[in-house]
């Protein structure tokens, strides 16, 4: 597959001036060149077409896309699939993320060893900057890196920072949409996603495809620098996975899926219980450090919070070693799913929030 397929990076973007070179450049030190590269602009009002046409890469403008991300990507695949060959790929990245070198060679390494994938999506990792909000992101990147490297690969989602796609997985997808999948027939990604890589992560799987994220496949992304920005970021994430769910039922895809949040929820209550059981401790003159059994049970959660970060250094050690900064920032997790889940109940629409960019480096 690596010497005859043709690969094609799309890359959508909207108002991505300052991330956009960064995307560009890492994808111009590929050891397996992409064959096109093709910026899709939409709706930008700054300079990214400038910036995409000063790489030297094509240039595709939505056309009255109100659809977001999804249509975005739909107006350039609809122009881009019917040229391809089966045994062709695409790449679908994003416009504030950067891929290591061995990225596209490593992906298409997978794919020739596990002809069952449908697509190989990247492990990311948080770029510098964001003080502690940042450095807590770049944390919880590292532990979810470890969890799909225990699992063998395998991804949960198929992540909209970079995916390898075969073109016959995005074809059967579209195909499916209206009938096996929810969305509109013939387009590869669903508009009414606004989590559009875990929704098409469903399809892929759906269509009995598997998906797999390699660590060799690095991908380097922005961070929310402003606890504003992650919370708006998360609850649109949480959000998208929960009317994700509601758009595709209970499945035997599906199905790990909604068991994973139903003990996320569950976990929320045993916290507030928890809570409430020390204050009242601590009200009665009860409360005291941890004894005997509970001794035991804390100082393995405090290792085991050390060790899946080792990998990150000492800062990220030391982070993560009084455990109550990152309960803290555990708690701001868990109140973004319970507004998530109350937006859903009160059945208000979905919002996508864009936050400021600044220049970054490869």
């Amino acid at each position: 597959m690596a010497d005859s397929a043709r690969i094609v990076a799309v890359v959508p973007a909207h108002d991505e001036e300052h991330t956009l070179p960064a995307a560009l450049r890492s994808l111009a030190v590929q050891t397996r060149l992409p064959d096109e590269v093709v910026v899709v602009v939409d709706n930008c009002t700054d300079g990214t077409a400038e910036v995409a046409a000063a790489h030297d890469v094509a240039v595709q403008r939505t056309v009255a896309n109100t659809d977001r991300k999804a249509g975005a990507l739909n107006q350039a695949l609809d122009r881009i699939l019917p040229e391809l060959a089966d045994h062709d790929l695409i790449l679908a990245m994003d416009a504030d993320s950067a891929l290591t070198p061995a990225f596209l060679t490593e992906a298409l390494t997978w794919l020739d060893n596990h002809p069952g994938d449908g697509a190989v999506g990247g492990v990311f990792a948080g770029r510098p900057g964001g003080g502690l909000v940042g450095a807590l992101q770049r944390n919880e990147y590292a532990r979810y890196a470890r969890e799909v490297a225990r699992r063998g690969a395998r991804a949960t989602v198929l992540t909209g920072t970079a995916t390898l796609f075969r073109v016959p997985t995005l074809r059967a997808v579209a195909a499916a949409r209206g009938t096996v999948l929810p969305g509109r027939p013939g387009a590869v990604y669903d508009p009414a996603a606004i989590t559009e890589d875990n929704e098409i992560t469903l399809a892929v799987r759906t269509l009995g495809l598997g998906a797999a994220s390699p660590r060799a496949c690095l991908v380097h992304t922005e961070v929310m620098t402003t606890w504003a920005d992650l919370w708006r970021q998360r609850l649109r994430w949480q959000r998208g996975a929960l009317d994700n769910l509601r758009a595709y039922g209970l499945t035997r895809v599906t199905s790990p899926y909604a068991l994973k949040q139903a003990a996320m929820y569950a976990g929320i209550v045993a916290v507030g219980l928890f809570l409430l059981a020390t204050t009242l401790f601590a009200v009665i003159g009860q409360l005291g450090p941890p004894r005997g059994f509970w001794l035991a049970v804390t100082v393995l959660f405090v290792v085991e919070r050390v060790v899946t970060v080792r990998r990150r250094g000492w800062r990220a050690m030391a982070l993560a070693a009084p455990v109550v900064v990152e309960f803290g920032y555990d708690l701001f997790q868990q109140a973004v799913y319970l507004c998530a889940a109350a937006e859903l109940l009160a059945r208000r629409a979905p919002r996508w929030h864009h936050p400021d960019t600044q220049p970054v480096e490869v």
